[in-house]
């Protein structure tokens, strides 16, 4: 059967893991025969950029490789080619994925058989809609989220409403100039923020500009 998009494979390596990973051949690709995508606000223009592995995405996989994960329960948001879900798999993560791509899952499986994986919790989710059923999460990643003004609000808000009291989130931003906006609304959420330049990025072809922005909260005592 020919694909409706013309697709590549690549391994990426992380330290002594590779992950096998099929994306779209570029960000010219489109396919929408039933309107799927359209119908859920995704121009033509916009439908390939989940598909294609980005600098930021790059830069956040990189970052959670030596992440302390046994235990918790994690969460990648806008995941698009979900580079980091499938390297948290690989580790034995316990890893939930999301997205509002209509092709995201199918690629998440196709990828997911790739590296010999046990299959990766997916949901196809949109930031505004609370009708979903992933429950609360100790670690919540995603990368370049921040591409309008109104989705500051959007992704802080459903990161509250997966976020457990105690809770980390790694958003790696390639500099959209919005993480102070983030950072503020955030913190009403009791949420401190830090901003990290990320090192040794030399797996990137060009300079990284952003910030990985790590929020964090912890429970606040009950009295007794």
């Amino acid at each position: 059967m020919t694909s409706p998009v013309r697709v590549r494979y690549q391994t990426i390596e992380f330290g002594g893991i590779d992950i096998h990973i099929c994306t779209l051949r570029d960000n010219q690709q489109f396919h929408d025969p039933d309107g799927i995508a359209e119908s859920l606000g995704i121009s033509s223009a916009a439908w390939p950029i989940f598909g294609v592995i980005w600098p930021s995405s790059l830069v956040l996989a990189n970052y959670v490789a030596d992440y302390k994960t046994e235990g918790l329960r994690i969460l990648e948001i806008g995941c698009g080619m979900a580079l980091s879900s499938l390297l948290l798999n690989k580790q034995n993560a316990d890893i939930t994925a999301t997205d509002n791509h209509p092709e995201a899952e199918s690629f998440l499986e196709r990828n997911t058989l790739l590296n010999a994986g046990k299959p990766i919790e997916y949901e196809r989710v949109d930031w505004a809609d609370s009708a979903d059923t992933l429950g609360r999460f100790d670690l919540i990643i995603g990368s370049d989220l921040l591409y309008e003004d109104d989705h500051v609000n959007l992704i802080s808000d459903f990161i509250e409403n997966h976020a457990n009291p105690a809770c980390e989130i790694i958003l790696v931003d390639p500099g959209r100039g919005r993480k102070s906006k983030l950072s503020k609304k955030m913190a009403e959420y009791g949420f401190s923020s830090l901003y990290l330049k990320p090192a040794h990025t030399e797996y990137l072809e060009s300079e990284f500009k952003g910030h990985i922005l790590r929020f964090s909260r912890e429970p606040q005592n009950q009295s007794s």
